[in-house]
């Protein structure tokens, strides 16, 4: 049953988990876009409670989130954790607000969207008080799929992902700094976030194993996609990395078309998409790198050529900031689309 609350023009907007990376940047992201909302509170956990937070030109105090937290609440933007999320749910839906989750709780739900707006738009007003924000990597190979999609049918993709440690929250950027620094001293290093060092590393390994030998990232990556596209048959396999960036995901993707495709209509699609900036000139070595993307919202193409190891196969090079388009600005474009028109 589809959501028939009337979202008003000026909501009342809280966001759960203000203190963390995600949150920090939710907040960022809704001053920066001039979100029109009548309120913005700030929710966390007990021990943030009180916490001071700048917000557009004034400051804001940090609540304890609680049950009654959502009372008058229109829109919930959560970066909290899945369980967060879970506990949640019946109190944020209940006061009739609209919870625009960030964690993995709900994304593979029949009946909970799983929205990036530039691919899936209609998706978004199809929900029953719950719209799910897809995984970070996910989000940015999606948005440069979409345009080609509509060139040819897409019958397979083969990505390699190089993901930064902020897509593991603050704290792993923390040891990030930390690690270096100790590697460049010549101290021991304790891995506390990762399984393994991430200074001067690179780590196959994101979220748990599965029994097939896959990490549950890589099986995010197959199934989000899927769903997103609204391709149950589409095959994907990803391999997943942590490496030692502190923010931007960035990604090799092989596509293989079921028809031909022109590199140049390719171009075109990618230059013309909403969301996509294409950076694509090898003479000047301009392509799209983490160190020069940090802060910005849309999704970097570059180095993209023919793949001749397969039949109407391409490859590109995509970069977008996992902390931005990969979390707290998709969930603002969710929220933006409720509006009323």
């Amino acid at each position: 049953m589809a959501w028939t609350k009337q979202m008003p023009e000026r909501p009342v907007v809280a966001v759960a988990g203000a203190t963390g990376a995600v949150g920090a940047e939710m907040l960022k992201v809704l001053e920066q876009r001039r979100f029109p909302a009548s309120e913005v509170r700030a929710l966390a956990s007990e021990r943030s409670a009180g916490k001071r937070l700048s917000f557009a030109g004034s400051e804001m105090v940090v609540q304890e989130m609680t049950e009654s937290s959502f009372e008058g609440v229109d829109i919930a933007l959560f970066s909290a954790g899945a369980s967060v999320s879970k506990r949640f749910r019946d109190a944020v839906t209940s006061a009739g607000a609209v919870m625009i989750d960030n964690s993995s709780a709900f994304r593979m739900e029949p009946d909970v969207p799983l929205v990036v707006p530039e691919v899936n738009p209609e998706d978004a007003h199809t929900h029953d008080g719950v719209i799910a924000n897809p995984n970070c990597s996910t989000i940015q190979m999606v948005v440069a799929l979409a345009p080609l999609e509509r060139l040819a049918p897409i019958r397979r993709v083969v990505v390699a992902t190089y993901q930064a440690a902020s897509g593991a929250g603050q704290a792993a950027m923390d040891e990030l700094y930390e690690q270096t620094a100790d590697f460049l001293a010549g101290r021991p290093i304790e891995p506390k976030r990762f399984a393994h060092r991430i200074a001067f590393n690179c780590i196959p390994h994101i979220d748990v194993f599965m029994a097939d030998g896959s990490t549950k990232e890589e099986w995010k990556m197959v199934v989000e996609t899927q769903k997103i596209m609204h391709r149950p048959d589409l095959a994907v396999a990803a391999t997943c990395v942590r490496v030692p960036v502190l923010r931007c995901h960035s990604e090799a993707v092989t596509v293989e078309f079921a028809a031909p495709v022109d590199l140049d209509d390719v171009r075109a699609a990618l230059a013309e998409a909403p969301g996509v900036t294409v950076l694509d000139d090898v003479a000047a070595s301009l392509y799209p790198m983490p160190a020069m993307l940090e802060g910005t919202d849309d999704v970097y193409v570059g180095r993209i050529r023919r793949d001749s190891s397969v039949e109407n196969g391409v490859q590109m090079w995509v970069v977008a900031d996992q902390l931005r388009k990969g979390a707290a600005l998709n969930a603002v474009q969710i929220a933006e689309m409720l509006l009323p028109r």
